[in-house]
């Protein structure tokens, strides 16, 4: 988004550049009310101990001591909990079927315990299970238990860390996820970008398919079922948007265009591919049906309308244009239509993206030579920003709306970066290489 005295579709071009198993049904307990109060500004870590997962012999108890692990390294990276130290533990947990020392486990200053164990079956797979414990009240908060084959752990692990965020918080965890991003490598005057997928804690880095030397590639972004992504590609030196099947490797253009498609995003239903299309020198939002490839035209404005992202429900769409002179976001009807604006402060805003949960947009901010990552409701009140640095920009949520990772340039070289909605949980996430343009999946199937 940096400002170019270039005509206004080149300047945009440049601001994109920029921007550049199986499981058994688990059984639970049942839920109660979080006590973790997260709309707090400031808040104390809860408390929790995660000793290692009791296992039967030195395999199984590696592989306990390994979703342990993850699970207290998910939770810590949350910032809503403090996960104690396990030397510091009085009593060893050896049986999850008995009841634990509760008075050691106070006098540590717990107030839950999760114990788990790993449980080798018969077919080779393993059950892997877990009792939370809330140590103040002396009884089971929750319980449940997972089939999976021994290479599928980790899945587990963010499926059980979910499952702690959700009883002690009242919401849906986001750590059983992945992150599309670009990657970046080579020598400035000429990066090598590549499209890569991974766990959203870095882990299971992988490169999506094997890209032409020299190729541009933005805006990644995934399908509701978390089972395809839409992106952006110069790969035949002029802008088109690809659909790729994340398992299969199959991709596909996504129509062919009189002028030039790019910041292509899902419809919630997966039904539809939003988009910028310039034809002629001026740029409007267009909408694909991908079953029958129709294609209809949103806003007919002079102006520059692009960046379309759909509210949960599909009703509205938010978007970036500057009609009324300056960069500003816009909300309209998914149809089309009249468009009310909902930026009002100084600055140039764009890369707009709704919350999951429908209550806030997300924007990047450019505003006195720094960027900014903010966030604002759907009516225009309550504008935040949670973040500014030289260069940061394209926000992405997690699936519960609580975390929003963007792409922060320090010394000319991009990093992922996370913070939550209070702006105390600024995180870097751990990429392979230089890495820009992230998108979240949701919760994966």
């Amino acid at each position: 988004m940096a400002p170019l005295k270039l005509d206004r579709l080149f300047a945009l071009l440049f601001a994109l550049v920029c921007a550049a198993f199986a499981f058994a049904a688990p059984a639970r307990a049942q839920a109660a009310p979080g006590v973790i109060d997260i709309t707090r500004g400031h808040l104390d870590p809860y408390p929790i101990a995660i000793p290692d997962f009791v296992g039967a012999d030195a395999r199984s108890g590696q592989l306990g001591a390994q979703v342990a692990q993850v699970v207290r390294d998910n939770l810590l990276r949350s910032g809503l909990f403090r996960v104690i130290d396990p030397a510091a533990y009085l009593e060893r947990i050896t049986d999850i079927h008995t009841q634990p020392r509760f008075g050691d486990w106070a006098t540590i200053r717990a107030q839950s315990l999760l114990a788990g164990e790993i449980v080798d079956q018969p077919d080779g797979r393993v059950r892997i299970a877990f009792r939370l414990w809330d140590v103040s009240g002396q009884i089971e908060a929750d319980t449940r238990q997972y089939g999976t084959t021994p290479e599928n752990w980790r899945r587990v692990a963010h499926r059980i860390s979910d499952a702690i965020y959700e009883r002690l918080t009242g919401e849906t965890g986001y750590f059983d996820t992945r992150i599309v991003f670009v990657s970046e490598s080579g020598p400035k005057i000429r990066r090598e970008k590549q499209l890569m997928i991974m766990d959203q804690d870095g882990a299971n880095p992988s490169v999506l398919f094997q890209t032409p030397p020299g190729a541009l590639f933005l805006t990644p972004r995934f399908s509701p079922e978390a089972q395809k992504i839409t992106y952006l590609s110069f790969e035949t030196g002029r802008p088109r948007v690809f659909l790729l099947d994340i398992e299969s490797g199959r991709r596909e253009v996504l129509g062919s265009f009189e002028g030039m498609a790019f910041a292509p995003r899902f419809s919630p239903d997966g039904e539809k591919v939003i988009f910028t299309r310039s034809v002629g020198g001026n740029s409007d939002i267009f909408v694909m049906d991908l079953r029958s490839r129709a294609i209809s035209q949103l806003t007919r404005d002079p102006g520059i309308d692009t960046g379309p992202s759909y509210s949960p429900d599909g009703t509205q769409i938010v978007f970036e244009s500057d009609r009324a002179g300056g960069q500003a976001l816009y909300v309209m009807s998914a149809e089309g239509g009249a468009a009310r604006r909902i930026s009002g402060g100084d600055g140039r805003y764009g890369t707009p993206v709704w919350s999951p949960r429908g209550d806030l947009i997300a924007f990047t901010k450019q505003q006195s030579g720094r960027f900014s990552i903010g966030v604002v409701r759907p009516d225009g009140t309550g504008e935040r920003i949670l973040t500014s640095s030289n260069l940061e920009e394209g926000p992405t949520w997690s699936p519960n709306g609580r975390v929003i990772m963007f792409s922060r340039t320090v010394n000319n070289r991009p990093r992922l970066m996370s913070i939550d909605l209070t702006g105390q949980n600024l995180r870097e996430a751990q990429t392979p290489a230089d890495a820009s343009d992230p998108a979240w999946s949701p919760l994966l199937p």
